[in-house]
């Protein structure tokens, strides 16, 4: 075995030996071969790893260049609102009692509530004067932390008198407006993050924060009504709709999901808490949520953590407000509530049905989902006996011509022009600054891709198929904000106010449109076959020409504004508080004007019969009471009402008392209309009759015997008239 095993080996050295005799150039040659392709395959290697690491260093500085110019344009704006505030008013260089003035109507009310927490001898003290208030509605107490949206104000009060050296580098009231200005600043950031998460390029968003500056005039209003609800409130649905858009799309790293989720609960909760009007925005939110989940377009999972973060929200803003009856009373719940029961329903629905029975069970849907909410909405104000918001349903009812518009409260929302339909110059400054064109073209060109989308998935037989194959498939964000941006607009063109909901996603979907891959790609397709990169190269070409004729177009203009130097002068009303602080007792109740009477709370910190926070029914009714004053009525009879509330004073204005008459809205106008009168210069209508008592304000004027005996006239200038109310007539 042996011998046969070293014969083997010998006869395979022999053929190798004799192999390598006869063809030793072949095998050389074979041999530098194997070495060069082992050269080659490392050399492609090292090539692939640079390329790799290329990529990564073009990734991190594009991304970082992104993040930069993000923080340019949040700081531009926020530079800008401050420096327009500041010309405007001349707000560093006048008295406080004239910035408190420039809080004008509710902003005044509510900025008195963070002044009372600031010089309160201690944080309990003053919080339990909020839980205990005697003031804001003489001679009711009320708890105005569970009645009005104000924990902004108790936070920030909070922070500035315990965080040391704050009250060394901030005066209260710059503490206040910079945290405003700042809240602005990440609204800002968080349009330039959506519109570079659903486009793909930060030049978008850089397009989409250059939109909403020069479009100022039309989607904030923040540098004149610093206080408002919304300028606290609507950074944080901005941010919330920034972690949906990012939320709605596929993620893979478990924690961005759980950061994303964490951003929408937290972001939610802060818009609910800030914001009265929070339910009226997150049903709109709850409308588009239920358009794509019945579409399909969106993911169930996903649609039901956003329904489950609203009513979390919601019960907990409930909660720290004392259990405010008017949240759990409200559609929003009702509504998520019913939602979630059809998306239940919808697990268990045939799929292999035909097409027009698939299309009469969507409509079926929405019948259902709408009678399950007024069911459950009916059900609950029963229950709890809550018809605080009924003026709002027949203020809808009105302005659509569905009833009559002699109530009071109708008239007083009616007449307001904050809730008028949206004017056509809205549109022509939108148009001039490049927004609403790019706009309207975009998301009419979406809304027909919602429905084509609609259309596959209607086709399908498979559920798994019908979420993962249609054309929102790898964009579901896009589909979401086409729908969201629809309500938006709806409630903008009914009323103007809520234009500041739909300018800011015209903003987003306009630089979208300019700059989204699949719609270069479509274009150029027409003319070639386009490559990515000259598909990007383009659309990032395009982004930057729009940028620059904005620039040309809209920046002049800006750096006018910045330029113009203006001041605050109000000497009359100054003048008043200056008279009420030094002539009055600190316990002295008024009534007046709802918004001159926040004025008087703030800077003077008298009690107030009335205010401009208008959503509790019983002070509606109590203000229209107080109102009389500018009513056709006699003198004991404002008297009486007078003394019913415990009035010591009365402020009556000349603007409102002897306003021209403007199609049946000045104010004593409303009251003669509610009380079945013909109001000055009126025509004759069915159900008014005309009265011969003389107009209140009017005539105490000229001092007559019948209104000396109840009331005495103890300040006048130019623009206010004060006026003693008689404990008993002489």
């Amino acid at each position: 075995m042996r011998t046969g095993d070293n014969q083997s080996s010998m006869r395979h050295r022999k053929k190798y030996k004799l192999h390598s005799s006869q063809d030793l150039s072949s095998v050389g040659q074979q041999l530098h071969r194997h070495e060069y392709e082992s050269e080659s395959d490392s050399t492609s290697c090292s090539r692939d790893e640079a390329n790799v690491a290329q990529g990564f260093l073009f990734w991190w500085i594009k991304n970082i260049t992104g993040v930069i110019f993000m923080l340019i344009c949040g700081c531009c704006h926020g530079y800008f609102v401050r420096t327009k505030h500041e010309n405007t008013l001349w707000f560093s260089s006048i008295e406080e009692v004239e910035r408190e003035i420039s809080f004008r109507t509710e902003s005044g009310l509510y900025y008195s509530y963070y002044k009372q927490l600031v010089g309160s001898p201690s944080i309990f003290e003053g919080i339990h004067s909020l839980t205990h208030d005697n003031i804001t509605e003489h001679p009711d107490n009320i708890n105005v932390l569970a009645r009005m949206n104000i924990y902004q104000e108790v936070f920030l009060a909070v922070i500035y008198r315990t965080l040391p050296g704050l009250q060394n580098l901030f005066q209260p009231v710059y503490f206040y407006i910079n945290t405003v200005f700042a809240l602005h600043i990440l609204l800002v950031i968080a349009l330039y993050t959506m519109a570079w998460i659903m486009s793909g390029t930060w030049l978008a968003g850089a397009l989409t924060a250059m939109f909403y500056i020069f479009n100022k005039a039309d989607t904030t209003r923040v540098e004149s009504y610093i206080p408002l609800r919304e300028s606290f409130s609507l950074p944080f649905l901005w941010i919330q709709l920034a972690a949906v858009t990012v939320y709605f799309r596929e993620i893979k790293s478990q924690k961005l999901q759980f950061i994303t989720k964490n951003v929408i609960l937290c972001s939610t909760f802060l818009f609910a808490v800030t914001w009265q009007f929070n339910q009226f925005a997150l049903l709109l939110q709850s409308f588009s949520l239920f358009g794509v989940q019945l579409l399909r377009l969106v993911n169930h999972q996903k649609i039901l953590f956003i329904y489950i973060a609203q009513g979390v929200s919601m019960l907990a803003v409930c909660t720290i407000q004392f259990f405010n009856p008017m949240i759990l009373s409200g559609l929003l719940l009702s509504f998520i509530v019913s939602c979630i029961i059809v998306m239940w329903i919808q697990k268990y629905e045939m799929l292999d049905c035909c097409l027009s029975w698939k299309i009469l069970r969507l409509f079926f849907y929405i019948l259902l989902v709408f009678f399950l909410a007024l069911v459950f909405n009916r059900s609950i104000k029963f229950l709890i006996q809550q018809e605080a918001d009924e003026h709002i349903n027949r203020f809808v009812l009105s302005k659509f011509g569905f009833k009559s518009s002699r109530d009071f409260d109708v008239r007083l929302y009616l007449c307001n022009g904050a809730f008028e339909f949206i004017t056509f110059d809205v549109f022509e400054r939108l148009t001039a600054n490049l927004v609403f064109p790019l706009y309207a073209i975009t998301h009419v060109v979406l809304l027909i891709l919602v429905c084509v989308a609609t259309l596959q998935n209607l086709r399908r037989r498979s559920l798994s198929e019908a979420e993962c194959t249609h054309i929102f498939s790898d964009c579901p964000e896009l589909a979401y904000h086409a729908v969201q941006t629809v309500f938006f607009g709806a409630v903008a063109v009914i009323a103007i106010r809520m234009k500041y909901f739909w300018t800011p996603c015209m903003c987003v979907l306009a630089s979208v449109g300019l700059s989204n891959y699949q719609s270069c790609y479509w274009v150029l397709s027409r003319v070639f076959s386009p490559s990515r990169k000259v598909c990007d190269i383009l659309r990032n070409v395009a982004v930057i020409l729009a940028s620059i004729a904005l620039l040309f177009k809209a920046l002049p203009g800006i750096m006018t504004e910045l330029q113009t130097l203006l001041e605050f002068y109000d000497p009359d009303t100054v003048e008043l508080m200056e008279w009420i602080k030094s002539d009055t007792s600190v316990n002295a109740s008024f009534t007046g004007s709802m918004q001159l009477l926040a004025g008087v709370k703030l800077c003077t910190g008298r009690p107030i019969t009335n205010h401009p926070h208008y959503e509790d029914k019983h002070l509606r009714q109590k203000t229209k009471e107080l109102y009389q004053i500018y009513g056709r009525r006699l003198p004991e009879e404002v008297h009486t009402i007078l003394r019913k509330y415990s009035s010591d004073y009365i402020i009556l204005e000349d603007s409102i008392c002897l306003a021209p008459t403007k199609d049946g809205c000045r104010l004593p106008d409303l009251i003669d209309i509610d009380r079945g009168e013909i109001p000055d210069f009126g025509s004759e209508e069915e159900g008014l009759t005309r009265s011969k008592i003389p107009r209140f304000c009017h005539q105490i004027r000229y001092g007559e015997k019948e209104y000396s005996k109840y009331f005495m006239l103890v300040f006048e200038n130019k623009t206010f008239r004060v006026y003693k109310v008689l404990q008993s007539h002489i």
